[in-house]
């Protein structure tokens, strides 16, 4: 598969956010950065979708990664991985340029890294003994300081300090002469050298990573550097990088989609409304047969009515510009935790092919098999609102029936919209005790220093890492878009967006079939009546749970 997504002339230079600059996108960019907690990131998920926070051994806690490591890890395995699942699209941003900050985000800590494995080894593997006796104390630190006990923090500084005053003793009454008295001086002192280097090292990165989190959530338009996805030669790391990116740009252009029961269609969220206009098919003229006609003209009279949404007599705005798409919808279970693409002749480039789409329009209308929609999506709000109204004909014995449904994806969670904030803590004065004042905490702490720098030399191998220090499951089917977006019903305008959506496309729907019928000699009074008491009751429309079936 991979040879279909190929460029030429020769390597190119992926640009990321080259078109559709969007918030949204930027948003959940912006995770790559980040230094909070990796719990943090169970914030973000939604009813329908779970991530999964796999905790470090309890002996390895001093190994466990930050919101940023884990998630740019966990991104970067689950769209760029050899043999990867197949994604669901998202729909609002463009996943490549998330997937270009995480390689990006991955570069600066790999950077990071080095410097921290060669500060590793010089000062703390050539003097190992030295190294695991700091190493220790500081894990009995972290796990004393971490517990909920006031008493813990000043516990935890008194065992450094006792430590601390151990070495100074141990220098000065050395028990034993000749160079194993230097060595053992060299293995006390230079671990705590080496510290003082790798602190400069990991603040140096701080401050660059907090820079690009920063930016991206400004709006300034930062561009991913992701020099590892322009092949040097044929066959390279990088070559796989880059068709893999090519592969996830075909993939979100793909017509397939997947219906998850209540869950809705993946990637465009849950059904909120459905409206249908079925009436049965007779002849205007008695006696005479009406002219036959398919599924598929009706659709394609209700395509071009759909395409002139954004034409308005009155000059006040109204619709940008839709996305008219048709979909190939493929059922799977509510629980399934993953999908499978359409392939074969009929497809190319996970896209489904025009006259196979006409073929299921007009056959596959009962029983088992994929189903034809007509969408009509419009992308708001930077990328933080996706309305898509979806349309289907059928033809049952002489019954036709027109549905029109309602899906809305709401906005990113907020969590990801947050900027960076200071590190800092409120604490008492020390003569005025009934008075508080907030103190600024450095960018890097101690605890973190020890800890980037004792996970730096096991980078080099990502499953003895993630074995030791836990990491991030990403909740299945994945698409980026749709496990981290909230319902839009919060937002009052988004929620107006939506509802006002719904009239109109019913409308133009029902005017565009309307005028099928009546130029193939169908009888449109019964039609006319029904679509004129729909017109009059979507009126006040409101948002329900039209997937889950109270039976």
């Amino acid at each position: 598969m991979a040879d279909e997504f190929d460029f030429s002339p020769g390597a190119q230079v992926p640009l990321s956010g080259a078109a559709g600059q969007t918030a949204a996108t930027y948003a959940l960019a912006s995770a790559a950065y980040r230094d909070d907690e990796v719990t943090k990131i169970l914030e973000a998920d939604n009813e329908w979708h779970k991530s999964t926070v796999k905790p470090p051994r309890p002996w390895a806690k001093i190994f466990r990664p930050r919101l940023g490591e884990a998630f740019s890890r966990a991104v970067i395995d689950r769209m760029l991985g050899a043999g990867r699942a197949p994604l669901i699209q998202s729909f609002g941003i463009e996943p490549q340029v998330v997937v270009e900050h995480c390689l990006a985000a991955h570069r600066i800590r790999r950077e990071r890294d080095n410097w921290l494995t060669a500060v590793t080894v010089l000062c703390g593997v050539l003097f190992l003994p030295g190294f695991l006796m700091w190493l220790l104390v500081f894990t009995l630190r972290t796990n004393v300081s971490r517990r909920e006990d006031k008493r813990a923090g000043a516990l935890a500084t008194a065992l450094l300090v006792a430590v601390g005053t151990l070495a100074v003793l141990f220098l000065v009454k050395m028990p034993f002469t000749g160079f194993w008295a230097w060595y053992a001086r060299a293995a006390i002192v230079l671990p705590v050298v080496g510290w003082f280097w790798a602190k400069r090292i990991c603040e140096r990165s701080a401050h660059q990573l907090r820079e690009q989190w920063t930016a991206l959530l400004s709006g300034g338009g930062v561009g991913a550097k992701i020099p590892e996805a322009v092949p040097g030669s044929p066959g390279d790391a990088a070559e796989q990088v880059r068709k893999e990116l090519a592969r996830l740009s075909a993939e979100q252009r793909s017509n397939s989609v997947f219906y998850a029961g209540p869950k809705g269609i993946l990637g465009m969220g849950t059904r909120w409304g459905s409206w249908q206009l079925a009436e049965e098919l007779s002849s205007a003229e008695p006696g005479k047969e009406f002219h036959p006609f398919r599924s598929w003209d009706v659709i394609t009279a209700i395509q071009g009515g759909l395409a002139m949404l954004e034409r308005t007599p009155i000059n006040t705005g109204g619709f940008p510009k839709p996305s008219v798409t048709h979909w190939i919808v493929t059922p799977i279970g509510e629980k399934a935790t993953e999908v499978s693409r359409p392939s074969g002749t009929d497809v190319d480039a996970y896209t489904v092919k025009t006259h196979a789409i006409q073929d299921i329009c007009n056959k596959q209308q009962f029983g088992s098999g994929d189903r034809h929609y007509l969408g009509v999506q419009w992308t708001l709000w930077d990328g933080h609102l996706v309305i898509t109204m979806l349309v289907t004909v059928t033809v049952l014995h002489d019954t036709l029936r027109i549905e029109v449904t309602g899906h809305a994806l709401g906005p990113v969670n907020p969590l990801f919209n947050g900027k960076p904030a200071a590190k800092e803590k409120t604490v008492q004065k020390s003569l005025r005790f009934w008075e508080t004042r907030t103190v600024k905490l450095p960018l890097v702490d101690t605890d973190e220093v020890v800890r980037l720098a004792a996970r730096a030399p096991l980078t080099w191998y990502p499953p003895l890492l993630n074995w030791l220090g836990g990491g991030l499951a990403l909740p299945e089917p994945f698409g980026l878009r749709h496990v981290w977006a909230d319902q839009p019903w919060r937002h009052r305008f988004m929620a107006d967006d939506a509802l006002r959506a719904a009239t109109p496309v019913l409308r133009v729907v029902h005017a565009a079939a309307l005028k099928v019928l009546k130029e193939n000699g169908v009888d449109v009074e019964k039609f006319g009546s029904r679509a004129s008491a729909l017109s009059g009751g979507v009126q006040e429309v409101s948002p329900k749970k039209a997937d889950v079936y109270d039976a």
